[in-house]
Order: structure tokens, then sequence, then C-alpha cells
């Protein structure tokens, strides 16, 4: 089964770090995110652009509304994603908890079941 990762930030708190420890805890993520390549069960993944490159579209009483950045206020906005094959819930949670930027205590991590179509 297909396992997303959704990872959240603080993108003020991120950006309030110094760069040098910044740095370092995402160079830990790729090695991570490689690691778990190694292992076989990485699928892919990338960080995202901040939430003020963002556009919201949908469509609501018959017309489309076009918003910039994320519709919803939130403390954390969502920073990246992998997708991870893993035999059950517990195996994937068993790799989200020991993701490095959860571990920095910078980011939270959402793991979802990819519905398979």
């Amino acid at each position: 089964m297909r396992y997303m990762f959704l990872i959240y930030k603080e993108e003020e708190r991120w950006q309030k770090m110094a760069a040098e420890e910044r740095e370092a805890i995402v160079l830990q993520a790729v090695e991570f995110s490689e690691s778990l390549r190694k292992d076989g069960v990485y699928l892919d993944g990338s960080p995202l652009q901040p939430s003020s490159t963002a556009t919201t579209v949908r469509f609501k009483g018959g017309k489309l509304l076009m918003t910039d950045g994320p519709f919803a206020e939130t403390k954390e906005q969502l920073a990246g994603y992998n997708v991870i094959a893993a035999a059950n819930l517990d195996d994937a949670l068993s790799a989200a908890v020991r993701h490095p930027l959860l571990l920095a205590g910078t980011h939270s991590i959402e793991v979802r079941p990819i519905r398979e179509l």
C-alpha cells in the first residue's frame, strides 16, 4: 500500500531560524529520503514553494474563484510531501517518526493512505 506524508511547517518560525540550521535539517531530510530509497520504499517526494506562491481555485455559487495564497488560515502550511510503500499503517508511521523534519521540532507530518483507483 502507498502512504503519503503531508509535511507541514510554520513558515514564519522556519524563516527565523539561522540559515545554517535550516540547511542542516534539509540535508538530514534528503539523507533520510535516500535511506528510504535504498530500502526500496521511497516512491516520490518534493518540497513545495512557500504558501505565498499558492493560488486556491474553487467553484462557488456557479462561479470560478481564484484566491492568492492558501485558502485556510492556519498556523502550519503544507511544505512538501513524500510517498512511500508500506505493508500497513504501523510500518508507515515507523518511517514517519524517523523523519528529520519531525525530529527537529520544526514540522509535523500527516500520514495518510493513498486510495488506489
